[in-house]
């Protein structure tokens, strides 16, 4: 389906009347009246071997969450292929991942904030991927405990711990890491990120 969507999405970057009647989408008379002088890259995000495989198929990047060198190697050989350079680095196809940290002077009430606004992306297993309901997902995150939060994450102003999160991408072959603030401080974040954690990297 995510294949099929592309392709329809990219003749519809054209500014072409678009026609579509495939196995999940039926398209008609579809039109884009104002396109971007040159077509928007698609990243195409991959946790496993299948969706990585697609990513390099038919996305202009691949993103994933966790810097994870075997897939990033396991994506760059698909998109020199898709891209005809058996030899280059993924020509252009650049591999970008995420990662979430919570600023604070305070490295205790950092895991606090954590663990209060973002318990859910450490429940175990699929867990996250198969809740109905918020309401669902309040009652699991009461399997997260803040010490788990302080294994996971990155909480408190620590310089090193916050460049050695990057660093794991970086050392992974990540090409460009977007770093999530959790919690209200964003302005001492980007002072921090601004003035302590980038002149590092």
């Amino acid at each position: 389906m995510l294949e099929e969507a592309i392709q329809v999405i990219r003749q519809l970057f054209s500014g072409e009347e678009v026609n579509h009647h495939g196995a999940h989408y039926t398209v008609e008379n579809a039109r884009l009246y104002t396109v971007p002088d040159e077509p928007v890259p698609i990243d195409v995000s991959g946790f496993g071997p299948a969706a990585t495989q697609l990513a390099s198929r038919v996305g202009d990047g691949y993103i994933t969450m966790m810097p994870d060198a075997s897939m990033v190697e396991q994506y760059l050989p698909h998109a020199r292929k898709a891209r005809g350079d058996p030899h280059g680095g993924g020509a252009g196809k650049p591999v970008s991942g995420g990662t979430k940290v919570c600023y604070d002077t305070d490295a205790d009430a950092a895991v606090r904030t954590a663990h209060r606004l973002w318990a859910n992306e450490l429940l175990p297993g699929e867990l996250g991927q198969v809740l109905p309901s918020p309401k669902h997902f309040e009652q699991a995150q009461t399997l997260v405990t803040e010490d788990m939060v302080r294994r996971n994450r990155v909480c408190g102003d620590d310089v090193d711990a916050h460049v050695a999160e990057l660093k794991r991408f970086a050392d992974a072959g990540f090409d460009r890491v977007y770093v999530n603030q959790i919690g209200p401080d964003l302005r001492g974040f980007f002072d921090f990120y601004r003035t302590k954690v980038l002149p590092r990297l």
